[in-house]
């Protein structure tokens, strides 16, 4: 009897059972901690993998999907953001293994990779695996894309996501992860976990927020890291960080004075909602973008300017003689063609939008980085993480442009990294408790270098 009882209380716990298999190939070129990963992956079956930017994601899920093609002879379709396919089959290449582009559904089998914008093409039943790389793409749970992937990998027996840190307090993209994995959905994981409440902001406007209920935050992790791994650093899984510092990332915040007044001020004030700030936007927008434009022409070295509203990046494109812009209205193939001219030094200066380039991207060739803020951290940190990640070499520049009038937006960004680094702290405390990891730093095993690194 209480034998049975046990089990009853393991299946109410909701975590994901092991469905897939023991590594079938399992190459030098992985560092230890990315083999832990690609073992614990294939092992699950369905499973994510919670990386920090510059980690390797990309050498771990084509070791992921060679494993799988190999142990089901079935094709293995890897789905990325715009302009990353052709960086994934670059890394292919120079790990030796074999990666096909498509981009209307036709395939001549292995590994194959597409974009999210072209999964329509596609028919799952053709594949014995997929990889979604930067699924940070299916957060928004009532996204179209979210939908799309859902009923796509619905009939595909082994499933890896792959992303970087979520976003502050982002409960609702881990719970769109455990959906399209094939684990607790969506809205049965905010009723068993969470409590709604309503709130009212400082214009008494209401909004949802959630809540752990009493006592649910502890089983919530666990269910967490029963089908996720996540780590910053090698060291968050029990390994050596040897080999993973950055350069330095050096930040300066620049508050420009400017004319510009919104109505019914004297002089400039801080705005206290959006529509006042996106008032201060679009007002101080010729200083602002003549300020970076200045900053730019000081010298010659590749730079990414991020910007927030289609008149910005028109401007600066305008202003900045050897600068082209990426916007929405493009073309995909536009767009990817424009992004991998950057990518491949092409040219000197990239305008463009973190919701359009921010995911997925290896700039490490570019240390200047100009960016205006905006209230998604997700955003400002992917984007920044474009050039300072593992491969640079050089220390990384951040100039932030900003007004009087946009203080709060900076101080909100700043609250939510805060914020961000405790879910992150939770995240990696409970799967250290869970998995009897040593996080001590006192490590006594010499760190195996792989063999790509020494030729």
């Amino acid at each position: 009897m209480t034998k049975k009882y046990n089990s009853f209380l393991k299946r109410k716990l909701q975590e994901g059972s092991d469905t897939g298999f023991d590594p079938i190939w399992m190459p030098d070129f992985l560092f230890p901690f990315q083999s832990h990963l690609d073992e614990w992956a294939l092992r699950k079956g369905r499973a994510a993998v919670l990386a920090d930017c510059g980690l390797g994601k990309t050498p771990m899920l084509l070791v992921w999907a060679e494993n799988v093609l190999r142990k089901t002879n079935k094709p293995v379709l890897i789905v990325t953001p715009l302009a990353v396919s052709f960086q994934t089959i670059r890394e292919g290449e120079k790990f030796g293994i074999e990666v096909t582009r498509s981009q209307d559904g036709t395939h001549k089998g292995g590994i194959v990779v597409t974009n999210y914008q072209r999964l329509h093409h596609f028919d799952p039943d053709d594949f014995g695996g997929i990889v979604c790389d930067e699924s940070s793409a299916i957060k928004n749970e009532k996204s179209k894309t979210k939908g799309e992937v859902a009923e796509f990998l619905r009939r595909i027996p082994y499933r890896l996501l792959c992303t970087a840190t979520a976003a502050p307090n982002d409960y609702h993209e881990l719970g769109t992860s455990s959906e399209v994995l094939g684990y607790l959905g969506y809205q049965d994981m905010l009723t068993k976990f969470f409590k709604e409440e309503s709130k009212k902001d400082h214009l008494g406007w209401g909004r949802k927020t959630y809540r752990f209920r009493g006592h649910a935050e502890h089983p919530f992790w666990r269910w967490v890291v029963s089908w996720a791994r996540a780590c910053r650093k090698p060291s968050d899984l029990g390994f050596s960080d040897e080999g993973f510092d950055l350069p330095p990332l050096v930040k300066k915040e620049h508050i420009i004075t400017t004319k510009a007044i919104r109505d019914g001020m004297l002089f400039s004030m801080p705005a206290k909602d959006l529509p006042e700030q996106r008032e201060e936007r679009r007002l101080t927008m010729k200083d602002r973008c003549e300020w970076v434009a200045d900053r730019v022409s000081g010298h010659s070295e590749p730079c990414v300017i991020w910007c927030h509203l289609n008149p910005e990046g028109d401007m600066l494109e305008k202003m900045i003689p050897d600068a082209l812009q990426v916007k929405g209205s493009m073309s995909d193939d536009a767009k990817e063609e424009r992004l991998l001219a950057f990518t491949n030094g092409e040219l000197r200066v990239l305008v463009i939008k973190p919701k359009i380039g921010a995911w997925g991207l290896n700039w490490q060739h570019c240390r200047k980085i100009i960016t205006f803020p905006s209230h998604s951290f997700e955003g400002t940190y992917q984007s920044i993480r474009r050039c300072w990640r593992f491969g640079q070499t050089k220390p990384v520049e951040v100039d932030i442009v900003t007004t009087e009038g946009e203080v709060a937006v900076m101080r909100n960004l700043n609250a939510k990294a805060e914020r961000a680094s405790v879910m992150f702290d939770s995240l990696t405390k409970y799967m250290s408790d869970e998995l009897k990891i040593d996080r001590g730093k006192n490590f006594t095993k010499q760190s195996e270098v792989p063999t790509w690194l020494i030729k």
